[in-house]
Protein backbone atom coordinates (compact mmCIF):
# COMPACT_ATOMS: atom_id res chain seq x y z
CA UNK A 1 0.00 0.00 0.00
CA UNK A 2 1.08 3.71 -0.91
CA UNK A 3 0.40 6.16 2.00
CA UNK A 4 0.57 10.00 1.42
CA UNK A 5 0.78 12.40 4.07
CA UNK A 6 0.44 16.18 3.95
CA UNK A 7 0.32 19.17 6.99
CA UNK A 8 -1.65 22.29 6.77
CA UNK A 9 -2.40 25.29 8.26
CA UNK A 10 -0.63 26.74 11.01
CA UNK A 11 2.60 24.81 12.37
CA UNK A 12 2.84 23.47 15.66
CA UNK A 13 5.56 21.45 17.62
CA UNK A 14 4.15 18.04 17.70
CA UNK A 15 3.88 17.94 13.74
CA UNK A 16 7.69 16.15 13.09
CA UNK A 17 7.16 13.70 15.82
CA UNK A 18 3.89 12.64 14.28
CA UNK A 19 5.22 12.30 10.61
CA UNK A 20 7.79 10.13 12.07
CA UNK A 21 5.48 7.86 13.93
CA UNK A 22 3.29 7.27 11.17
CA UNK A 23 6.60 6.74 8.78
CA UNK A 24 8.12 4.29 11.02
CA UNK A 25 4.96 2.37 11.12
CA UNK A 26 4.00 2.52 7.90
CA UNK A 27 7.20 0.64 6.57
CA UNK A 28 7.45 -1.75 9.46
CA UNK A 29 3.87 -2.98 7.92
CA UNK A 30 5.43 -3.40 4.67
CA UNK A 31 3.59 0.27 3.35
CA UNK A 32 5.04 2.67 1.33
CA UNK A 33 5.16 6.36 2.25
CA UNK A 34 4.85 9.41 0.08
CA UNK A 35 5.14 13.23 1.68
CA UNK A 36 3.49 16.23 -0.21
CA UNK A 37 4.88 19.41 0.16
CA UNK A 38 3.24 22.43 1.31
CA UNK A 39 -0.03 20.48 2.54
CA UNK A 40 -2.81 20.63 -0.18
CA UNK A 41 -0.63 23.13 -2.28
CA UNK A 42 1.28 19.72 -2.75
CA UNK A 43 -1.29 17.57 -4.54
CA UNK A 44 -2.87 20.11 -6.51
CA UNK A 45 0.23 21.58 -8.12
CA UNK A 46 1.82 18.15 -9.34
CA UNK A 47 1.69 17.53 -13.15
CA UNK A 48 1.91 14.15 -14.22
CA UNK A 49 3.53 15.05 -17.30
CA UNK A 50 5.93 17.29 -15.97
CA UNK A 51 8.76 14.99 -14.01
CA UNK A 52 10.39 18.45 -12.29
CA UNK A 53 6.95 18.60 -10.24
CA UNK A 54 7.47 15.06 -8.75
CA UNK A 55 10.33 16.62 -6.13
CA UNK A 56 8.72 19.90 -5.93
CA UNK A 57 5.33 18.45 -5.20
CA UNK A 58 6.29 15.31 -3.20
CA UNK A 59 9.06 13.65 -1.25
CA UNK A 60 9.40 9.67 -0.87
CA UNK A 61 9.16 9.13 3.16
CA UNK A 62 12.13 6.45 4.91
CA UNK A 63 13.30 6.10 8.23
CA UNK A 64 16.51 7.45 6.92
CA UNK A 65 15.16 11.04 5.80
CA UNK A 66 12.78 11.10 8.69
CA UNK A 67 14.90 9.69 11.88
CA UNK A 68 15.67 13.11 13.52
CA UNK A 69 12.82 15.55 12.05
CA UNK A 70 10.79 15.12 15.65
CA UNK A 71 13.57 17.02 17.28
CA UNK A 72 12.62 20.15 15.55
CA UNK A 73 9.02 21.48 15.85
CA UNK A 74 7.14 22.36 13.17
CA UNK A 75 6.66 20.78 9.69
CA UNK A 76 9.71 19.74 7.46
CA UNK A 77 7.01 18.74 4.93
CA UNK A 78 6.39 22.72 4.90
CA UNK A 79 2.73 23.87 4.94
CA UNK A 80 0.27 26.45 3.43
CA UNK A 81 -3.42 27.26 3.30
CA UNK A 82 -3.89 26.04 -0.06
CA UNK A 83 -7.55 24.39 -0.50
CA UNK A 84 -8.11 22.69 -3.69
CA UNK A 85 -11.88 23.36 -2.98
CA UNK A 86 -11.72 27.22 -3.40
CA UNK A 87 -8.74 28.15 -5.61
CA UNK A 88 -8.16 31.90 -6.29
CA UNK A 89 -8.20 32.26 -10.31
CA UNK A 90 -4.47 34.01 -9.83
CA UNK A 91 -3.25 30.46 -8.02
CA UNK A 92 -4.32 28.18 -10.19
CA UNK A 93 -1.78 25.78 -11.32
CA UNK A 94 0.33 27.06 -14.98
CA UNK A 95 -0.39 23.75 -16.81
CA UNK A 96 -4.14 23.82 -15.70
CA UNK A 97 -4.74 27.68 -17.50
CA UNK A 98 -6.97 27.78 -20.73
CA UNK A 99 -6.80 30.01 -23.49
CA UNK A 100 -9.90 31.43 -21.72
CA UNK A 101 -8.71 31.77 -18.39
CA UNK A 102 -9.03 34.90 -16.88
CA UNK A 103 -6.60 35.59 -14.12
CA UNK A 104 -8.64 38.41 -12.49
CA UNK A 105 -12.22 36.70 -12.28
CA UNK A 106 -13.13 36.71 -8.36
CA UNK A 107 -15.05 33.21 -8.23
CA UNK A 108 -12.70 30.66 -6.76
CA UNK A 109 -12.99 26.95 -8.73
CA UNK A 110 -12.70 23.71 -6.97
CA UNK A 111 -10.01 21.78 -8.95
CA UNK A 112 -10.73 18.43 -6.89
CA UNK A 113 -11.12 16.27 -9.79
CA UNK A 114 -7.48 17.29 -10.79
CA UNK A 115 -6.35 16.51 -7.17
CA UNK A 116 -7.81 12.94 -7.84
CA UNK A 117 -6.48 12.21 -10.81
CA UNK A 118 -3.05 13.16 -9.22
CA UNK A 119 -3.60 11.17 -6.57
CA UNK A 120 -4.33 7.80 -8.91
CA UNK A 121 -1.37 9.30 -10.90
CA UNK A 122 0.78 8.76 -8.38
CA UNK A 123 -0.50 5.27 -6.99
CA UNK A 124 -1.26 6.71 -3.63
CA UNK A 125 -3.75 4.29 -2.07
CA UNK A 126 -5.02 5.98 0.96
CA UNK A 127 -3.95 9.91 2.11
CA UNK A 128 -3.43 11.37 5.96
CA UNK A 129 -3.79 14.62 5.90
CA UNK A 130 -2.68 16.28 9.27
CA UNK A 131 -4.61 19.31 10.12
CA UNK A 132 -7.34 22.08 11.48
CA UNK A 133 -10.56 22.45 10.33
CA UNK A 134 -9.28 23.48 6.66
CA UNK A 135 -7.25 21.07 6.14
CA UNK A 136 -9.44 18.17 7.65
CA UNK A 137 -12.70 20.01 6.28
CA UNK A 138 -11.08 19.28 2.38
CA UNK A 139 -10.14 16.00 3.37
CA UNK A 140 -13.59 15.14 4.18
CA UNK A 141 -14.34 17.02 0.29
CA UNK A 142 -12.28 14.21 -0.93
CA UNK A 143 -13.70 11.27 1.30
CA UNK A 144 -16.73 12.15 0.14
CA UNK A 145 -15.36 11.10 -3.29
CA UNK A 146 -14.72 8.09 -2.25
CA UNK A 147 -10.71 8.25 -1.55
CA UNK A 148 -9.97 7.12 1.40
CA UNK A 149 -8.71 9.29 4.17
CA UNK A 150 -6.92 8.98 7.88
CA UNK A 151 -7.40 12.51 9.58
CA UNK A 152 -5.30 13.73 11.77
CA UNK A 153 -6.43 16.57 14.04
CA UNK A 154 -3.86 19.58 14.53
CA UNK A 155 -5.08 22.55 16.16
CA UNK A 156 -4.18 24.79 19.25
CA UNK A 157 -8.11 25.69 18.82
CA UNK A 158 -8.90 22.19 19.66
CA UNK A 159 -12.52 22.50 18.18
CA UNK A 160 -11.96 19.07 15.49
CA UNK A 161 -15.57 17.76 15.69
CA UNK A 162 -15.44 13.99 17.12
CA UNK A 163 -12.00 14.28 18.30
CA UNK A 164 -11.24 15.10 22.59
CA UNK A 165 -7.70 16.66 22.22
CA UNK A 166 -5.98 17.52 18.77
CA UNK A 167 -1.77 18.26 18.39
CA UNK A 168 -0.84 21.63 19.43
CA UNK A 169 -2.98 21.94 22.26
CA UNK A 170 -1.12 21.21 24.83
CA UNK A 171 1.79 24.10 23.83
CA UNK A 172 -1.10 26.75 23.17
CA UNK A 173 -2.01 26.09 26.36
CA UNK A 174 1.23 26.08 28.35
CA UNK A 175 2.39 29.11 26.60
CA UNK A 176 -0.53 31.07 27.12
CA UNK A 177 -0.70 30.39 30.42
CA UNK A 178 3.31 31.20 30.74
CA UNK A 179 2.48 34.18 29.12
CA UNK A 180 -0.46 35.15 31.78
CA UNK A 181 1.81 34.55 35.04
CA UNK A 182 4.49 37.31 32.88
CA UNK A 183 2.10 39.50 32.68
CA UNK A 184 1.09 39.59 36.47
CA UNK A 185 3.59 41.50 37.72
CA UNK A 186 3.56 44.21 35.38
CA UNK A 187 -0.28 44.46 36.00
CA UNK A 188 -0.27 44.07 39.65
CA UNK A 189 3.15 46.84 39.87
CA UNK A 190 0.80 49.74 38.20
CA UNK A 191 -2.36 48.47 39.88
CA UNK A 192 -4.08 47.61 36.60
CA UNK A 193 -6.51 44.83 35.10
CA UNK A 194 -4.90 42.73 32.73
CA UNK A 195 -7.67 41.74 29.58
CA UNK A 196 -5.79 38.76 27.70
CA UNK A 197 -7.54 37.42 24.23
CA UNK A 198 -6.62 33.88 23.24
CA UNK A 199 -6.95 32.39 19.94
CA UNK A 200 -9.79 30.13 19.65
CA UNK A 201 -11.91 30.52 16.37
CA UNK A 202 -15.24 29.75 17.88
CA UNK A 203 -14.24 27.62 20.75
CA UNK A 204 -13.39 28.28 23.84
CA UNK A 205 -11.00 25.33 24.96
CA UNK A 206 -7.99 27.35 25.07
CA UNK A 207 -9.02 29.96 26.63
CA UNK A 208 -10.94 28.14 29.36
CA UNK A 209 -8.28 25.80 30.55
CA UNK A 210 -5.54 28.28 30.30
CA UNK A 211 -7.81 30.83 32.42
CA UNK A 212 -8.47 27.58 34.95
CA UNK A 213 -4.25 26.52 34.86
CA UNK A 214 -3.45 30.49 35.27
CA UNK A 215 -5.67 31.29 38.04
CA UNK A 216 -7.36 34.38 36.17
CA UNK A 217 -10.60 36.14 37.76
CA UNK A 218 -12.57 35.67 34.81
CA UNK A 219 -13.21 33.47 31.36
CA UNK A 220 -14.91 34.46 28.89
CA UNK A 221 -15.48 32.29 25.88
CA UNK A 222 -17.88 31.89 22.81
CA UNK A 223 -20.08 29.02 24.06
CA UNK A 224 -21.42 30.57 26.80
CA UNK A 225 -23.25 34.18 26.45
CA UNK A 226 -22.07 36.98 28.56
CA UNK A 227 -22.68 40.71 29.74
CA UNK A 228 -19.70 43.05 28.82
CA UNK A 229 -20.79 45.99 31.15
CA UNK A 230 -22.11 43.41 33.42
CA UNK A 231 -18.25 41.64 33.51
Amino acid sequence: MKIGVLTGGGDVPGLNPCIKALVYRAIDEGHEVIGFRRGWWGPLNYNPDDSETLNLCTIALDKQNTRTIDRSGGTFLHTSRTNPSRVPPAEVPEHLRSKNFDPNAEKPLDLTKHVLKNLESLGVDVLVPIGGDDTLGYGSRLFSENFPIVAIPKTMDNDVNGTDYCIGFSTAVTRSVQFIHQLRTSTGSHERIAIIELFGRYSGQTALISGYLAGADRTVIPEVPFDAKHL
